[in-house]
């Protein structure tokens, strides 16, 4: 990796103020990494900071809306004049909105889904990863190292797409896209970009009868984070293993 202003590397994560942007900041931090945290509260963000710092754990805070093109900007002059590099990137702010509004248990028909609630979902769960992957990969190209995983979700699947939650479905299908197309031009490189499915978490997103804990559902997010130079790139994969489109 490259030796620039900073000598460890330097990871950036979206959405990190709770839950599993929270937990991967922290297993990334204890592999003697640096640690971006970012979140559009910064309040919430300072917190999540502090809590970290108090573990020991290299880590700052930069604020950060992924749906605005100035604020990427901001965080991408942040880093490039304090670090000088970015190894990892972690896609992990995301929003499920069907649910607003919805009769129906498990999200809005897609009868019933507004143009509203779509543009607002494909703002941040596609619209905030492109413009990251924009700012960011220049710099992973100038050291010839990167490792980019977008945050998706098996309801993103068209292998098993079913009905009902429209608007993140085509979220996270659309995701699955812009990972394969940022595998495609980013291979020669040694940048490997993948979609990471945590699973069904415990998270507020998740709710507390989802089935796995916040741990169990980063820690494949962490393994796509820190691949070695032979590893995959442009996958779809849940704990580690491939898993179909």
């Amino acid at each position: 990796m490259l030796n620039g202003k900073s000598s460890k590397p330097v990871a950036v994560v979206t959405g990190a103020n709770r839950g599993l942007g929270l937990e991967t900041a922290r297993q990334l931090a204890k592999r003697d990494i640096r640690v971006i945290l970012t979140s559009r509260s910064a309040g919430k963000g300072e917190i999540a900071l502090e809590k970290l710092a108090d573990e020991g754990l290299d880590v700052a805070f930069h604020p950060l809306d992924v749906t605005s093109e100035s604020s990427v900007a901001d965080l991408g002059g942040f880093i490039h004049s304090r670090y000088g590099r970015v190894d990892i990137l972690v896609n992990n702010a995301g929003v499920y909105l069907d649910s607003h509004g919805a009769e129906e248990i498990g999200g809005a028909s897609v009868f019933a889904t507004s143009l509203e609630t779509l543009t607002a979902t494909l703002k941040t769960n596609l619209y905030g990863p492109l413009l990251l992957a924009q700012e960011l990969t220049p710099l992973m190209k100038q050291q010839h190292y990167g490792r980019i995983v977008n945050i998706s979700s098996g309801m993103g699947q068209l292998s098993e797409m079913e009905g009902k939650s429209p608007a993140y479905r085509i979220s996270k299908t659309a995701l699955n896209a812009l990972t394969r197309i940022l595998a495609a031009e980013t291979r020669d490189y040694n940048i490997l970009v993948n979609s990471v499915c945590p699973g069904w978490v415990r998270t507020d997103m998740g709710g507390p009868q989802a089935e796995r804990t916040v741990e169990q559902g980063v820690a494949g997010i962490v393994w796509a984070a820190t691949l070695p130079d032979d590893g995959p790139t442009g996958g779809f994969f849940r704990d580690g293993q491939p898993i179909p489109w």
